[in-house]
């Protein structure tokens, strides 16, 4: 089985509490990250909530929020 591309949405008259959305991380210039695909790098720009630019050092790849396959070292 696959994962639907789009979850599911919360009706105003259900029972059951909505899910919970997972917080934002936040990073800054010259934070050292560690990304699942592309390894460690460096932040060298930041788009405050919408994405972020990573110097990987073969290539630079803009990341889009909410990083969820990145951490901070």
């Amino acid at each position: 089985m696959t994962k639907p591309s789009v979850p599911r949405r919360h009706l105003p008259t259900s029972p059951f509490d909505p899910p919970a959305v997972p917080p934002v991380k936040k990073f800054a210039l010259g934070d050292r990250v560690s990304h699942d695909q592309f390894g460690l790098g460096e932040v060298i720009g930041v788009e405050e909530g919408i994405a972020m630019l990573v110097d990987f050092g073969s290539h630079t790849a803009r990341i889009a929020s909410p990083y969820t396959r990145m951490g901070k070292l």
